[in-house]
């Protein structure tokens, strides 16, 4: 059993409107639709868990799944403060499954030869993230800007989703770090906490430089 666990609870502060940036439309749709679609249609996922703020939680019912017929949402469920406390709400939902995809509900170019990619690399390791090599030089700095190390381009990634993991692993990592006073600090993403615990190496899997996060209003398909 793989769960899909789609994060949509986000402000989206720096896209600049009223409106959550994963309900705005991209031609015609909500991109948390175009997410949607993706696992909802592909084989390789059982069952989807739609994570939201309270607010919403109506509003994705009734305006997002039922009114665009996704079917494999089995659960929606409230957001926490931070992406971690939504991803641990969104684990407790989906307790029997045996392996878990955790997505951006504003990374709407998802495909399925993505998803194809990743559950092969996840049932072989265990913990995967989706990534595309840096086409750009990354510099480290001190806390004054000043330059302290160039890293080789060539083991630099850019890290996307979705972040793939054995149920038991991601939940035993999350429970880990919750433990441990300020052990979630400075955590941005999934396969961060799974590297933090010590439980298990994580894995790179080739994503698509389309598969970007709409995060500002120069991120959406010009018209």
């Amino acid at each position: 059993m793989t769960t899909a666990i789609i994060l949509a609870a986000g402000q989206g502060k720096r896209m600049g409107t009223k409106t959550p940036k994963q309900f705005l439309e991209i031609d015609g749709v909500p991109m948390i639709v175009r997410t949607l679609r993706v696992f909802a249609e592909s084989q390789k996922i059982d069952r989807i868990v739609l994570v939201t703020s309270k607010d919403y939680m109506d509003y994705c019912r009734l305006e997002i799944v039922e009114k665009y017929q996704i079917p494999k949402v089995e659960a929606i469920v409230e957001g926490g403060a931070e992406r971690y406390n939504s991803v641990w709400n969104a684990l407790l939902a989906c307790e029997d499954a045996d392996y878990v995809m955790i997505q951006d509900g504003a990374r709407p170019f998802i495909t399925e030869e993505i998803l194809q990619r990743t559950d092969e690399a996840m049932r072989k390791y265990g913990a995967v993230a989706v990534a595309v090599p840096s086409k750009d030089t990354i510099k480290i700095t001190d806390d004054e800007g000043k330059v302290i190390d160039t890293p080789d381009r060539a083991h630099v990634w850019n890290i996307q989703t979705p972040q793939a993991f054995r149920y038991t692993l991601i939940r035993r990592a999350n429970e880990i770090l919750m433990s441990v006073p300020g052990g979630m600090t400075g955590v941005t993403d999934d396969a961060m906490i799974v590297e933090r615990s010590g439980l298990s190496d994580v894995h790179l899997v080739m994503g698509s430089y389309a598969n970007i996060k709409i995060t500002t209003p120069e991120d959406l398909p010009k018209n």
